[in-house]
């Protein structure tokens, strides 16, 4: 079960006069907030709608980061700025190994999709089986790395604090978005590197059916991680590989990894959506640095 994060987004209500950027941003903070807190049955759902609304809250602060206002506001607090620009390094590298890994992901299942299609149940699909179960214990320990990087780049936040005092009240408003962004996104990559690092379960003296199929009342009690569910699967087919009942287990596979591929898919998207707009802050921040 994927642990629980709970983070409070601080209000940065201000006159709204001040950008027209300001409600936007305060909104998408208070649904991302709502996101955090919320349950949902199904985990894939819930990342996709995180995913889509940390997004959405990079372009309305790159409206803000990116207006004369701004910039003319942040002139000679550089160092206000460095803090945010730094931390888009670790947060650049985690989301493009989150990428990568997914891009891994999909590629395995692609290929066990493959040889099922075309080979049935033989001793070439339990190797691929094999590799796949391999791979998703090595994307553990490196999702187990970025978890503990996040910590680090969380903990930044606590330890360092740069009072803003005698200057423009925009200054302090500009860093307050930077900061809770960062935040934010930390939080974000913790939930979806949880989801990605599925427990790959081994030994169990329960079937196949009885794993993957519930009744009616455990659906609605179950929460839903597609990664979770084909890890349940192809382990259980592997253990089971010489006694399966072919025709409902395969089956039952092929449906776990198109759930999973089509998941992946999305997730790739978006992720790709989201690095390019974290791109585009980071631009605009060094952009500023150079008016310094």
């Amino acid at each position: 079960m994927a642990k629980e994060f709970h983070y409070h987004v601080r209000s940065i209500s201000l006159p709204c006069r001040l950008h027209p950027s300001l409600p936007k941003i305060e909104k998408e903070l208070k649904r991302l907030k709502t996101w955090e807190a919320s349950s949902s049955h199904s985990q894939t759902e819930a990342i996709k709608s995180g995913l889509a609304g940390l997004t959405g809250l990079y372009n309305c602060v790159e409206e803000l980061v990116g207006c004369p206002h701004t910039q003319q506001a942040l002139l000679h607090h550089e160092k206000h700025v460095e803090k945010p620009l730094d931390m888009s390094v670790g947060l650049l590298d985690t989301c493009g190994s989150a990428r990568e890994l997914l891009s891994l992901m999909k590629e395995h299942v692609l290929e066990l999709q493959s040889a099922l299609r075309r080979k049935g149940v033989d001793s070439s699909v339990n190797n691929q089986i094999c590799a796949y179960i391999c791979f998703r214990k090595r994307a553990r320990k490196d999702i187990t790395k970025r978890l503990k990087a996040l910590k680090t780049m969380e903990n930044c936040f606590k330890s360092c604090s740069c009072p803003l005092l005698d200057i423009d009240h925009h200054v302090p408003m500009v860093i307050n978005v930077l900061r809770e962004i960062s935040k934010i996104t930390i939080l974000f990559f913790k939930k979806l590197l949880l989801f990605m690092c599925a427990p790959v379960l081994s030994n169990s003296g329960r079937s196949l059916l009885g794993r993957i199929v519930s009744t009616r009342d455990d659906k609605e009690k179950r929460v839903i991680n597609e990664m979770g569910d084909i890890d349940i699967a192809l382990c259980s087919f592997h253990r089971r590989f010489k006694k399966i009942d072919a025709k409902s287990d395969v089956q039952i596979v092929k449906r776990r990894l198109g759930e999973v591929e089509g998941s992946i898919r999305e997730l790739e998207e978006g992720l790709d959506c989201l690095f390019r707009c974290m791109i585009q802050q980071r631009v605009s921040l060094l952009n500023l640095l150079t008016k310094f």
